[in-house]
């Protein structure tokens, strides 16, 4: 199992700057990529941005050039800067990270998503 967890979300004027955090723990032999969703009240989820393993990065539209997804690998941790935040961006942010385990010595493996269980980002206007 891989555990999840959030923090950075709250409460900010638009034009503000937030920084989210989600560290993984748990059993798993490589993070695939880390990344960010949100939800706001009647939508769907939607991908925020997201970083693979090997450094590549992609951003939803509406966030490019104000928002900056990076990772620690040696912290198993993914960090989102919100800058010039707007009240559009109000959500409930997930963290998702993708890993894989090596399930015997021939080296077979297995991937798997875990998802966090969410902080509230509120921009006011």
């Amino acid at each position: 199992q891989v555990q999840l967890v959030e923090s950075g979300g709250g409460l900010v004027q638009a034009g503000g700057s937030l920084r989210l955090s989600c560290e993984a723990s748990g059993r798993f032999d490589r993070i695939n990529a880390m990344g960010w969703y949100r939800q706001a009240p009647g939508n769907e989820r939607e991908l925020v941005a997201v970083v693979e393993s090997g450094g590549n990065t992609n951003y939803v539209d509406s966030v490019k050039g104000r928002f900056t997804i990076s990772m620690d690998y040696a912290k198993n941790t993914v960090y989102l800067q919100m800058n010039s935040l707007k009240p559009e961006d109000t959500a409930v942010y997930y963290c998702k990270v993708g890993v894989t385990v090596v399930v015997n010595v021939e080296g077979a493996s297995r991937s798997k998503d875990y998802w966090g269980k969410g902080t509230l980002v509120t921009v006011s206007s």
